[in-house]
């Protein structure tokens, strides 16, 4: 009966993955493999199906990421990942801004680059322990010391899921700063089109020809569809029953999990 009416299945030359909550909950353990998805990686591989990460990931340097995953089994390489600490490098540059980073301590490689004297700007990303009240309060002062304050958020996440329950994201306290600053932050990472226009575009396939695999309804979801892409809602990760009666977004279809989904893309290729 899961097979009935999969029209969305056709004609597809990519996937986008999302990765926390798709292929693996994350934990203070480093996380685990949700069932059946080392194998979908594979078997997405091997049937000629062009594949790339889209993750909000902002807790870890995509190398990094990249060896917790293949540690895993995950057939993955650094090219393969789409995440929002190098598209937010590249935006500073082309703006000439120096952030002052309010990000998880093992993120900040990824700006090494990135002239951060006298900031002119804050990025912010999923913290995790870092959003202390101290820290917070450093980023708003900042803002609100600024003539034109601008906010640059890693994505806008409301929570994720981790191997011991929920965790709060970067999303809550991005509008946390935007409420003390009356300002509106700037997102890089999902759903932002620019975001996956540019997964799409390394992955080398228009976007009527990609489905994008997510649990987040609105980020991954929504986002994809923005950009005329198919999406596809998993039943892993942060999924939760009330999500299937959201008020705005409609996946293409509901899948139980990355595993189910492969089987009825693989199908019809």
């Amino acid at each position: 009966a899961a097979m009935a009416g999969c029209g969305w299945a056709r004609a597809v030359r990519g996937l986008l993955l999302d990765v926390s909550g798709v292929l693996y909950d994350s934990g203070a353990d480093g996380g685990v493999p949700i069932a059946g998805s080392v194998e979908a990686v594979r078997r997405i591989k091997a049937s000629g199906l062009k594949l790339q990460l889209c993750t909000n990931e902002t807790q870890a340097t995509r190398e990094s990421f990249v060896r917790k995953l293949r540690a895993m089994g995950f057939d993955v390489s650094v090219a393969e990942v789409t995440a929002p600490a190098p598209a937010a490098c590249r935006l500073l540059r082309e703006r000439g801004l120096r952030p002052h980073l309010l990000v998880h301590d093992d993120l900040v490689a990824e700006f090494a680059e990135v002239d951060r004297t006298n900031p002119n700007c804050v990025v912010l990303g999923d913290a995790a322990e870092n959003f202390t009240y101290a820290n917070l309060n450093e980023a708003f002062r900042l803002l609100i010391g600024m003539e034109k304050p601008v906010l640059i958020s890693l994505g806008k996440g409301r929570y994720y899921k981790e191997t011991d329950g929920l965790k709060l994201d970067v999303g809550a306290y991005m509008k946390a700063l935007e409420y003390a600053c009356d300002i509106q932050a700037e997102v890089v990472g999902k759903p932002a089109k620019t975001f996956f226009e540019s997964a799409l575009a390394e992955l080398g396939v228009p976007p009527e020809q990609a489905i994008m695999i997510g649990d987040d309804i609105e980020n991954d979801v929504g986002g994809a569809q923005q950009c005329g892409m198919r999406a596809l809602q998993v039943r892993t990760g942060k999924y939760r029953p009330s999500d299937e009666n959201h008020p705005k977004v409609k996946p293409d279809a509901y899948v139980n999990n990355l595993a189910e989904a492969v089987d009825i893309i693989l199908q019809q290729l």
